[in-house]
């Protein structure tokens, strides 16, 4: 009489479900490999566009050309992630006055009509200009073009169990949250787009919100 460990039934199902980790991997290796060409190219192509936006950032306000913060990665590692600076340069200083402003719910922190966001900060953020410095992210391997935004360690400490599990896949540039329901105001709604992401992701996943990416930015709908 034959092990229960050596039927046929259980052979079959180890055997898909190691078909499914290789799939998995394969596809792991061929997002990484995507990110590294498309953010070469990106960054070769918009080159001009960086040193000029660096240039009018200079002559728009006082302060660096990039804001840089420490954020979140994948599995909780800690990175410098960077942006064009978009506000004064006290911004973080004067973050806690503002706060009973905040129209976000839950743990959120966002302003439409941030007095901390300068003249030119304003443009850059309505055609999301402000993240193509992410690219070098992207390139280091501390982010994806697509994935859950990276959070900030302050926000990342008030996470419960279910919501920590955001970092769970490499942060991105763009995400599901960004093109499905970037100016709905709950948090409830940004977490359960973003743990969407993470259990359902797939290469075809990505794709459709490249897609969105691409009408969401010319749309001018950033904040």
């Amino acid at each position: 009489m034959g092990s229960f460990a050596s039927s046929p039934e259980i052979a079959r199902g180890t055997s898909i479900r190691g078909e499914r980790r290789r799939t998995f991997f394969i596809e792991q290796y061929a997002k990484r490999g995507f990110d590294i060409v498309f953010s070469l190219l990106a960054l070769v192509f918009i080159l001009p566009v960086l040193l000029a936006v660096a240039v009018l950032i200079k002559l728009d306000s006082a302060g660096p050309v990039l804001y840089v913060s420490e954020r979140i990665g994948k599995n909780g590692r800690r990175f410098r992630f960077f942006k064009f600076r978009t506000m004064v340069k006290e911004a973080d200083a004067l973050r806690g006055a503002l706060l009973h402003l905040n129209e976000r719910r839950g743990n959120l922190f966002k302003m439409s009509n941030d007095p901390r966001v300068t003249r030119l900060g304003k443009l850059l953020r309505r055609y999301s200009l402000d993240e193509l410095p992410q690219f070098f992210n992207v390139l280091t391997g501390d982010m994806s073009v697509v994935g859950p935004r990276p959070c900030l360690t302050s926000e990342y400490a008030r996470y419960s169990k279910d919501q920590r599990r955001r970092v769970a896949v490499v942060p991105g540039i763009t995400g599901l949250w960004q093109v499905d329901a970037r100016r709905d105001p709950s948090a409830e709604v940004y977490f359960e787009r973003d743990l969407y992401y993470v259990d359902h992701w797939s290469l075809w996943l990505d794709t459709k919100i490249l897609l969105k990416t691409v009408f969401v930015v010319f749309s001018g709908t950033g904040q």
